[in-house]
Order: structure tokens, then C-alpha cells, then sequence
């Protein structure tokens, strides 16, 4: 990272409509609770993607403990597994100068790799909180995919992503750099 480098952490879909059920879904939202404390004492800023079709104003569209949202944070709905379809996400983001995003959250197989790989596309810089983002078992053609075999790949995938000029990585909540 270079001193104009802007980081932004970003929690996508972790909600209560969402996230039970899916693996180590208590220690990845403690762990994105730890992320998101350490980012604002560093004062970078938190964007909060949810998903609109989870009931908004319902205990459904509530984050799950521990995470809590305070105010200034911004809140980008979505409709579509990738967060910049359809959303202020890129104007958001745009608005905080972001470079590089922090990426963290639920649904690894659907909302978190669609948006790395997008974020990519759109030219930020790129971190994939390997220990803080989930998703439930999938059944493809007869066959079960764990949700620890999902989350795997993910990581494994992304840390294989490359495009000229950008950087890309993987790392533990505890090792990302803000």
C-alpha cells in the first residue's frame, strides 16, 4: 500500500435473514466485528451492503450480533449477488475516495465472489478477509458442497486473481492491512 492508498471495509449481506446457518457463522461475525472495530479506530471507513429482498424493517434485515452499524456508515442495498449491479455502491465508494476495498461477509459461493471479482473488473485493489466470510452447504448434480469446502475455494480462487496494476490478496482479520 502506498500513503494514497484509501481503504474501505466492506460487509456484505450479514444478516439475521441471511447468515444462520451457514458456516462458522458465530466466529465469522465476531471476526468481522474485530475487523470493523479495528477499521474505524484507524478511522477507514465501513460501507454495509444488504440485500433489499431480505425484509427491510424486519428482525430479518437486522445485522447478526455482534455487528452493529453506527451512524455515518453507509448503507448500500442490493438486489443482485453483485453489489455495483443496480446500487450507489461505485458512488459510494467514489465519494470516499476508495482505492482498495477490505472485503468481508455472507453467501462466499454467490455475493462475495461476484463482488471481489467485480471490484477487480472496476479497477480497485482488492483484500478477501479469508476468516470472515461464509456461506451454507450447496447441492450441485447430486453433490454436496460444504460450506467450509466453498469458503475454501473462494479464498483459494481469489488468491489466484490477477489484473495488470492491481493488487489482490488474501488474508486472516487479524493480518489485513487497513
Amino acid at each position: 500500500m502506498t500513503a494514497a492508498d484509501q481503504s474501505v471495509v466492506v460487509i456484505i449481506d450479514m444478516q439475521q435473514g441471511v447468515v444462520p446457518g451457514c458456516f462458522d457463522a458465530d466466529g465469522v461475525a465476531n471476526r468481522a466485528v474485530a475487523l470493523v472495530d479495528r477499521a474505524r479506530a484507524q478511522f477507514v471507513p465501513v460501507v454495509w451492503v444488504m440485500p433489499d429482498p431480505v425484509g427491510v424493517g424486519t428482525p430479518a434485515w437486522d445485522l447478526v450480533a455482534p455487528l452493529e452499524r453506527i451512524d455515518g456508515e453507509a448503507i448500500v442495498r442490493k438486489n443482485y449477488r453483485d453489489s455495483f449491479a443496480q446500487t450507489s455502491l461505485r458512488e459510494t465508494l467514489n465519494k470516499l475516495g476508495a482505492t482498495r476495498l477490505v472485503i468481508a461477509g455472507a453467501q462466499s459461493d454467490y455475493c462475495i465472489r461476484t463482488t471481489t471479482q467485480r471490484a477487480a473488473i472496476e479497477g480497485y485493489d482488492v483484500t478477501l478477509v479469508s476468516d470472515a466470510h461464509t456461506t451454507g452447504d450447496a447441492q450441485w448434480d447430486g453433490l454436496t458442497i460444504t460450506g467450509a469446502q466453498i469458503v475454501a475455494h473462494t479464498n483459494m480462487y481469489f488468491a489466484g486473481l490477477r489484473y495488470p496494476g492491481q493488487q489482490f490478496d488474501v488474508a486472516t482479520h487479524s493480518d489485513v492491512e487497513l
